[in-house]
């Protein structure tokens, strides 16, 4: 499944479920919240967490990680939504951004 093929499903399931309406401002606190749930799972592989019941095999974390990851992403992706901005063109942009800044280096 391609990024855009991705994004479709993801629309039309968020509006099948009454989600894909909130606002802009609603939709960057879901992402501050997965952003916060991505830390979380990069920090119990990292340095681990001394949290009762949250010992966790390598398995479970490394799932974790790409579960919260994806989760990030589907909100980036719902923005670029109902924004129309093509995901796939935010590669590019990164790109020329990035070598624009350091093309003197």
């Amino acid at each position: 499944m391609t990024l855009k093929q991705h994004q479709d499903w993801l629309v039309d399931f968020y509006k099948s479920r009454d989600w894909y309406q909130y606002s802009s401002f609603i939709r960057l606190n879901f992402l501050n919240e997965e952003v916060g749930e991505l830390s979380r799972a990069i920090r119990a592989i990292e340095i681990g967490r001394d949290h009762p019941g949250e010992n966790t095999s390598a398995k479970d974390r490394n799932y974790n990680l790409h579960e919260e990851l994806a989760d990030v992403m589907d909100q980036v992706l719902i923005l670029c939504s109902q924004y129309d901005v093509d995901p796939d063109s935010l590669m590019g942009f990164s790109e020329r951004k990035l070598e624009k800044r350091f093309e003197d280096e």
